[in-house]
């Protein structure tokens, strides 16, 4: 196990990796989350039919740039959020276990989602301001808009404009439903993956390696797409917000399902599917590699001391 600062620069690698391959999928998400907001379904134009329509209507009229609204805000909130949930995990888990038990080692599923749900909610209020500039990055389009529209040059214009406007304040909007979202998709991701991983092990004898973090990290992606979506597609609609249409989060909940049904909160998820799973299965897998690397490097440049304490 690599150290803490050594966990997260390890995390912050793996998810960017991740988010390179799976970007263009979170921006069908965000769009569709936000198609036919407070609209009733007979009054909404469908622009974006589905996962793979919305992605080739954005691919043709926008080209790859289109689908790659925001990435570079996207690799610094990942950085921050993945960061602390890889780096921050372990010793959470291991203090909390502490506390109850002599062998911080021991693995018990109540304090493992605690430690997962403690270090999403870190991550998330660091990495909030740039989420925000990337879901309004990825809601513009010139060609097909939907939601409000914020035609930021780039992600320092979105950054500067909001701050000018509306302050810190401004900065951390919606930062509530993005830290219940996140302690929710981190409260399952990590333990899921551990719990999988040693259930495939001891079940079906499976041996250390790629096909191990693939299938662990395949049952990590559904469970996480299941329970953090409707938090999502809240945390959405109050991040492109301006003004303000929504007083909080659960009037935002509150006036999605009033207007538009309870599965409103559901819109995009097989986007999100189509982005979680690849996106989990290349983090956790990677991370699994970045941290072997990591814990050589520090092998090397650590002093003994910090070295046994790991």
């Amino acid at each position: 196990m690599s150290t803490t600062t050594g966990a997260f620069i390890a995390g912050g690698i793996a998810a960017c990796g991740a988010v390179t391959v799976t970007h263009g999928f979170e921006t069908v998400k965000i769009r569709l989350q936000l198609q036919g907001e407070l609209q009733s379904k007979q009054d909404t134009k469908r622009l974006y039919r589905g996962v793979l329509h919305g992605y080739g209507v954005i691919l043709r009229n926008e080209g790859v740039r289109g689908l790659m609204r925001g990435i570079g805000c996207a690799y610094i909130y990942q950085i921050a959020l993945n960061g602390c949930r890889l780096g921050f995990y372990e010793p959470i888990r291991k203090s909390v276990t502490s506390v109850f038990y002599t062998d911080p080692s021991k693995q018990i599923l109540p304090i493992n989602i605690l430690a997962g749900a403690s270090s999403g909610i870190l991550g998330a209020a660091a990495g909030s301001p740039f989420f925000l500039v990337k879901t309004r990055l990825q809601s513009f389009s010139p060609f097909l808009p939907v939601g409000t529209q914020h035609p930021y040059r780039n992600a320092w214009d979105g950054l500067s404009q909001i701050y000018r406007a509306e302050g810190v304040k401004g900065l951390y909007r919606g930062v509530g439903p993005a830290m219940v979202r996140t302690s929710f998709g981190s409260s399952v991701q990590l333990p899921t993956y551990f719990l999988a991983k040693r259930r495939l092990v001891k079940y079906f004898g499976m041996e250390e390696g790629p096909p191990l973090h693939l299938l662990s990290s395949t049952a990590s992606g559904v469970v996480v797409c299941c329970v953090m979506h409707p938090p999502d597609t809240v945390m959405a609609r109050m991040y492109n917000q301006t003004g303000n249409l929504y007083r909080g989060a659960f009037d935002c909940l509150w006036q999605t399902v009033r207007t538009e049904g309870v599965m409103a909160v559901y819109k995009g998820f097989f986007a999100h599917l189509a982005r979680i799973l690849p996106h989990t299965i290349l983090t956790l897998s990677l991370a699994e590699q970045t941290n072997k690397i990591m814990r050589r490097i520090e092998d090397r440049i650590l002093p003994e001391k910090i070295k046994e304490n790991i």
